[in-house]
């Protein structure tokens, strides 16, 4: 199971470039970007405060901000309906391309009959036995390492 982990791990790796010092980078830019963000707006309160009044200069940033939000909401919306759209058309096709399509059912119909429809059958069978059977195998030595954690847990609590 840990192969399967890290194979997903290193798949969205090669996709998104993302890492553990990548974040921890990513987190030092943000709250560098924030803290200059406070000062720049500091500076842009004094200046403002400087040419107006200090109460004018925190209207007109209030304003500001909340013509900004007011832009961001409204571009939030647009993208979460157009999101939901290309979602939809997207399900409408899958649901389009079905395993009942005729092309499908013809060459399945054409393999059962080369084949023979008691050996696909028995094929069918042995298939399901080796899963059940592999399942079992791999769940058999799992529960090994769980019983000594429980063992573990248990000796702690006396």
């Amino acid at each position: 199971m840990r192969g399967w982990l890290r194979y997903f791990a290193l798949n969205a790796q090669v996709r998104t470039g993302v890492s553990g010092w990548v974040l921890v980078l990513a987190i030092i830019a943000a709250a560098a970007a924030a803290a200059a963000v406070v000062f720049l707006l500091v500076a842009a309160f004094v200046w403002l405060a400087d040419v107006y009044d200090s109460l004018t200069a925190g209207v007109v940033l209030g304003c500001a901000f909340a013509l900004i939000a007011l832009i961001a909401l409204v571009a939030c919306l647009m993208t979460r309906r157009r999101n939901m759209e290309r979602a939809r058309l997207e399900l409408a096709a899958r649901s389009s391309t079905s395993w009942l399509d005729p092309k499908l059912v013809a060459v399945g119909v054409q393999i059962g009959q080369a084949i023979g429809w008691r050996r696909l059958a028995s094929l069918a069978a042995l298939a399901v036995l080796a899963g059940a059977a592999a399942k079992e195998w791999s769940t058999r030595a799992k529960p090994a390492d769980d019983d000594e954690a429980e063992g573990d847990e248990s000796g702690s609590e006396d």
